[in-house]
């Protein structure tokens, strides 16, 4: 299974790189990143609807016309997802998950958490952390894709090690917090290292808004 992820990540990157390269990133492109961005950055500091309205106009302006760059996007995050989840996971006992789209809520009753890879061309996840059962020392979760809504609640008794990117949005965990172009936060709880339990997420979306809080 190592090696044919390994096989299937590289020729995803090699195909998504070689379709930005024979269709260059133009003028329209760009403007089309700058109103995610800003719509992104309206969204978390004004309470009106101008940010949503940006960031419809900047996906709009991506999928219309842009179609090869949107697919060699996907291309290579989904290729980097399977190279980072054979990194994350020691060995092949996990459950690794592909979707477009992607709703996933576990906040209302006790559920079981397990080493798990998602990724998800658009992905709104939630979990409390409080609610799990775990039956290991240290769990992994990989979640990555393009776009991204990430919100994870952390008990207090839990150790949590955080790894988390986004090429446009922003991140949020425990004390740090990174806003705008090009951000990763590594965060680790107080108790990490002497926690009886661990759960290590790595995650990773172009374009992302990641919220990690302690309770």
């Amino acid at each position: 299974m190592g090696n044919r992820n390994r096989n299937t990540a590289i020729l995803l990157i090699a195909a998504g790189l070689f379709i930005l390269i024979e269709h260059y990133i133009n003028f329209f492109t760009i403007a089309a990143l700058l109103f995610i961005a800003l719509g992104v950055y309206k969204i978390r500091s004004s309470p009106d609807k101008t940010g949503y309205v940006l960031l419809g106009v900047g996906v709009v302006l991506l999928f219309s016309g842009h179609f090869t760059f949107i697919l060699s996007v996907v291309l290579i995050s989904l290729g980097l997802f399977y190279m980072k989840s054979k990194q994350a996971h020691r060995d092949d006992s996990y459950t690794q998950k592909q979707t477009i789209l992607e709703s996933f809520k576990r906040d209302k009753e006790p559920w079981e958490l397990k080493n798990t890879s998602m990724w998800n061309v658009v992905g709104e996840i939630y979990m409390d952390l409080s609610l799990v059962m775990l039956d290991q020392k240290e769990t992994t979760i990989v979640l990555q894709g393009v776009f991204g809504d990430v919100d994870i609640i952390v008990p207090e008794f839990l150790g949590v090690s955080v790894n988390a990117s986004a090429l446009v949005g922003q991140i949020n965990a425990g004390n740090e917090k990174e806003t705008g172009l090009v951000n990763k936060v590594n965060w680790q709880s107080p108790n990490y290292e002497t926690s009886d339990q661990k759960v290590k997420l790595i995650v990773s979306y172009v374009v992302g808004d990641i919220d990690i809080k302690m309770v």
